[in-house]
C-alpha cells in the first residue's frame, strides 16, 4: 500500500472523508497563492471530488473534514455555521502563561494589514476561542485551544493579544528559532554542527474534531495523531521536563 506524504486518512465513508495533513497544504483554492500545494486536489486521486466544508491554516498540521456529496456538505457546512462542531488544537508556544484558562473574546479583521495578517478590530467579525494550559516545559508551554468560532488566524491572535506566540509562527512571531535539543538538554553529546532541528514550523496542530454525521446523525469525534516533527518534540520535552498534553488522552484509553 503506497503511503501518501501529504495525509494520512482517520476516517471515511460514502459520505464524508477525514484526513490528518501535514504542515504546508492549503485546505482548498487561495485567491493568494493559487499554484500553492493542496491538500483536496492530492486527495480527490484517492476520493474522487471532495467538498471543503471548513478551514485549517497552511501551516498548521491535522484534522481536517470533506465532504464527498452535495447533501452532506450541506448539512457539514451548516454545523459549522451554527458553532455546532467541537475544534480542539494543540500547540506549543513562548513562555509560561500565569493561567490555566483563560477565554478570549475579541473581535477579528481578515487580511488586515499589509502581510494579510488578522488583526483585532472593532470593526471584525466576533471570535471567542478557550485557551487551557496543558504544562510548563522549560521556555516552552504547552496550549490547547478551543475556537468557538472559526476565524482567519483566530487562534494565534487571540494568543498574540494575550502576550504570547506559537513557536515558529511566520506571521505573527519575531521569534523564528527552531526547537532543538541540544538547547534544551544539559546532556547531548551529538554533533551541533550537523544537528537538525525537532521542529522547525509552526508548531500548531489541529488535535481534535467532534461533528454530526450528515446522513446518520451519529455524534462522532476525530482525533489526529501528532506528526512526526511535532511527536519528537513532545517525546524529547517529556523526556528533559515531565510534561505531557497527551497525558489525559492516554489515561482516558486506558479506561
Amino acid at each position: 500500500m503506497k503511503i501518501n506524504p501529504d495525509y494520512t486518512v482517520i476516517y471515511s465513508d460514502e459520505n464524508i472523508v477525514v484526513l490528518n495533513k501535514r504542515s504546508g497544504l492549503l485546505i482548498a483554492a487561495d485567491r493568494y497563492d493559487v499554484d500553492a500545494p493542496r491538500l483536496d486536489s492530492e486527495a480527490e486521486k484517492e476520493f474522487g471530488k471532495l467538498f471543503a466544508v471548513h478551514r485549517i491554516d497552511k501551516d498548521t498540521s491535522g484534522c481536517v473534514i470533506y465532504a464527498r456529496d452535495a447533501e452532506s456538505h450541506r448539512a457539514l457546512s451548516m454545523q459549522f455555521e451554527n458553532r455546532e462542531v467541537e475544534k480542539t488544537y494543540h500547540c506549543l508556544v513562548h513562555g509560561y502563561p500565569t493561567w490555566q484558562t483563560q477565554t478570549v473574546e475579541a473581535r477579528l479583521l481578515a487580511d488586515g494589514d499589509a502581510k494579510h495578517r488578522t488583526v483585532l478590530s472593532k470593526q471584525g467579525k466576533s471570535a471567542v476561542t478557550f485557551f487551557r494550559n496543558l504544562g510548563k516545559a522549560g521556555p516552552y508551554t504547552w496550549i490547547e485551544a478551543k475556537p468557538k468560532t472559526g476565524r482567519t488566524h483566530q487562534i494565534r491572535v487571540h494568543l498574540n493579544s494575550l502576550g504570547f506566540a506559537i513557536v515558529c509562527d511566520p506571521l505573527y512571531s519575531g521569534n523564528q528559532h527552531p526547537v532543538i535539543l541540544s538547547e534544551i538538554k544539559k546532556r547531548w553529546n551529538g554533533d551541533e554542527t550537523k544537528e537538525r532541528p525537532l521542529l522547525s514550523r509552526l508548531a500548531l496542530h489541529a488535535y481534535k474534531l467532534s461533528i454530526t454525521h450528515p446522513i446518520t446523525g451519529k455524534r462522532m469525534e476525530f482525533t489526529a495523531p501528532y506528526p512526526k516533527d511535532m511527536e519528537a518534540t513532545r517525546k524529547q520535552l517529556l523526556n528533559v521536563f515531565g510534561v505531557d498534553p497527551l497525558s489525559e488522552d492516554e489515561q482516558e484509553s486506558e479506561k
